[in-house]
């Protein structure tokens, strides 16, 4: 298959390497250093267990219209990054080409083809003019979870922390030859590639832990086993959760595993930074309205009050604002 990788950076890097690796056609789109890193070097993988990777035979480009049509595009951006790349988007577009949301948080599509009261619905959260939903049609759209944990350590190197699942699956829930084969590639490069029959309940797992560790870890620069390990944070990361579970419940969403399993599988990751502590340590733009602001917007659209959310929500926007107004970083360091 012919591979297109928006977004080179952790996660991309790590998907783009590897199926370069088992003989895919992989173009990244990329700017700045990561694209001259990769044009004269490829990209580099350091695994877990301490070895590794080179993939030599991959080609970068800034330019999507370079790159052509694909047959996959793999979105592997911030999710408030997509609105911007839609023109040069539609570049790797050809009839049949896939498109994958590797995206964390509730995606723009999540009421298309979902069927019943809210089918069809709007979130102003994270497509406020609708111009994602006119830009990629809901027919291209493959809903995928990204489990792992990676570094983009320099331009074209990656550390990967630890996992290797990406849960891919149709938006009404078929199986259809197209996923299978996506699954099947993805499979071949090394990778856990389930077919999902319900990509929105593992969507809601995945945010489970990303709409509380998240603005946690952006306020108190704590990492993911701190937050867990320390009673008065793991206990406000636990009422989060819960009043999240309630929104998705109402959404029709089955919860597969408990409170407590998430939790623990978000300590045993260990002294990770989440990405959002990452991008307020590098003065990023956050990604609070994906993670956070389309879970208070569904809260309302379900009548689910969620007051701790909405608190964390209030002060992490505004320190997201204070960041963006000052074009500043903020970063706690040994004195």
């Amino acid at each position: 298959m012919k591979y297109a990788i928006v977004g080179a950076g952790a996660i991309g890097g790590y998907l783009g390497a590897k199926l370069a690796l088992a003989g895919e056609e992989v173009t990244f789109i990329a700017r700045n250093k990561n694209l001259a890193a990769i044009k004269t070097n490829g990209f580099r993988l350091q695994l877990p267990d301490g070895s590794e990777q080179h993939a030599k035979n991959v080609r970068a480009v800034k330019d999507p219209a370079e790159a052509g049509p694909q047959d996959v595009v793999l979105l592997t951006t911030k999710a408030h990054q997509v609105r911007d790349l839609l023109p040069g988007l539609r570049e790797l577009f050809g009839p049949e080409t896939m498109v994958v949301t590797m995206i964390n948080g509730v995606p723009w599509w999540y009421f298309q083809r979902l069927g019943g009261a809210y089918d069809g619905r709007a979130l102003s959260s994270v497509d406020p003019d609708g111009a994602l939903a006119e830009g990629i049609e809901v027919e291209r759209v493959i809903g995928s979870i990204v489990y792992p944990a990676a570094e983009l350590v320099e331009p074209g190197l990656v550390r990967v922390v630890e996992g290797n699942r990406f849960s891919i699956g149709e938006l009404d829930g078929q199986r259809t030859p197209r996923v299978d084969a996506l699954s099947k590639s993805l499979m071949a490069a090394g990778f856990k590639a389930p077919v999902s029959r319900d990509i929105r309940s593992e969507i809601w797992v995945k945010l489970w832990g990303n709409l509380s560790f998240n603005p946690i870890s952006a306020l108190t620069h704590a990492t993911l086993e701190e937050i867990c390990r320390f009673p008065l944070s793991r206990e406000l990361a636990a009422r989060m959760m819960d009043e999240a579970k309630q929104v998705g419940e109402k959404l029709g969403v089955e919860f597969k595993v408990s409170l407590d399993q998430r939790i623990a599988g978000a300590e045993a990751v260990g002294a990770h930074k989440t990405s959002m502590l990452q991008d307020v340590e590098n003065g990023r733009a956050l990604e609070l309205q994906a993670l956070v602001g389309s879970v208070v917007e569904l809260a309302r659209i379900t009548e689910t009050p969620t007051p701790t959310i909405d608190a964390i929500y209030a002060a992490t926007a505004l320190l997201a604002k204070t960041l963006s107004d000052r074009c500043g970083r903020l970063e706690v360091q040994a004195s």
